[in-house]
């Protein structure tokens, strides 16, 4: 007996040493970060916080964290290969995944965010709304919004108005968006944002729309002219968990993930207003620009008509195509846009 208790004592010192190990032994998860042809947003913010995610969350968790450029996914597929547990966490391109769930597309329709307080508003008032939905469908949850900030026309012909597009083949991003191009005369194009610079170059299109820092760092300036910083849309993307990942933590690990990724993303909201302001100085070759080269756009300011125009697209076109499509996946998907969304936008509710 004397042996068998210190055999028993020994085993019950060993599982004492192993337990606490074992308690903080380390989390992998696999993580889809943003093109590296976006830029800036996904260079000093994103890819930073993901390499130093233990730090960053105070988790004992690493990530594997790879841009989707280098990954051989498209940016469309995001929502099937995370449902298909291939990936444990994802920074979002909203509306390159709003063809497989429309309701996504709430967050950003044309028109709806012309200014980054707007846009805050419009994502805060639609994040449960979006998160429960991905839950459902996806299994998948929301952690945070953040925008690219607002998306600028860019063109190779000259322009003096908005509607000087009408007869030019304009690169868009999403369903919304073509459809307002088609409203002002264009003819819309679906091209991904790598393929973009060499559409412009080869005059496979006139016009290109993306975020003005964006542009500047995949080198839109070499092949257009002209800039007009007319926001049509905030770009607003997302980071989201599995639901397998976010269910093998703890209830306080869970707050603690959480809390790190609104960190983030305030962080980005900042980040990218201040971006936004340098970047069209950069476009034009004007100081100050301190986080891009400089190039020798001609800037066109936006008239009051062209503002009404945009902000007019809400209810004239990208609210009413819009529901129309995601109310056929999920029915009461405008409703409940109407209901959260439509207050923060002076629109009254259906």
């Amino acid at each position: 007996m004397p042996k068998l208790n210190r055999i028993l004592s020994a085993l019950a010192v060993a599982t004492a040493m192993v337990l606490p190990a074992h308690a903080q032994d380390t989390i992998k998860f696999k993580a889809i970060g943003q093109p590296l042809a976006t830029g800036l947003i996904q260079k000093n913010k994103e890819q930073p916080f993901f390499e130093n995610f233990a730090a960053k969350t105070g988790l004992p968790i690493e990530v594997d964290y790879k841009p989707i450029d280098t990954l051989g996914i498209k940016d469309t597929e995001q929502l099937r290969v995370m449902k298909a547990g291939l990936f444990d966490i994802v920074s979002l391109r909203i509306s390159q995944n709003s063809r497989d769930e429309p309701t996504l597309l709430g967050l950003d329709l044309v028109g709806a965010s012309p200014d980054y307080a707007t846009g805050r508003k419009v994502a805060k008032a639609y994040f449960d709304t979006v998160d429960a939905r991905l839950q459902q469908q996806f299994n998948v949850k929301l952690l945070g919004v953040w925008p690219f900030g607002p998306q600028i026309l860019f063109c190779k012909k000259p322009i003096s108005k908005l509607a000087d597009i009408k007869g030019m083949k304009v690169r868009t991003y999403d369903q919304n968006l073509a459809k307002f191009i088609e409203l002002v005369g264009g003819t819309p194009v679906p091209i991904s944002f790598a393929d973009t610079h060499q559409s412009l170059s080869l005059g496979v299109v006139d016009c290109a729309i993306t975020g003005p820092s964006s542009a500047n760092s995949a080198g839109w300036p070499e092949v257009t002219t002209h800039q007009m910083p007319l926001g049509f849309q905030m770009a607003l993307n997302g980071y989201a968990i599995s639901m397998k990942a976010w269910n093998s933590l703890k209830p306080d690990q869970q707050a603690k993930l959480k809390t790190a990724f609104e960190g983030l993303t305030d962080d980005i909201w900042t980040y990218s207003e201040s971006l936004f302001q340098d970047a069209l100085n950069c476009n034009t070759g004007k100081d100050p620009c301190t986080t891009g080269k400089k190039f020798n756009l001609v800037n066109v300011p936006p008239s009051a008509a062209d503002i009404e125009l945009v902000r007019s697209a809400v209810s004239k076109v990208s609210l009413p195509v819009w529901a129309e499509v995601c109310d056929k996946s999920n029915p009461t998907c405008s409703q409940k846009w109407s209901a959260t969304v439509g207050p923060v936008l002076g629109l009254a509710a259906k």
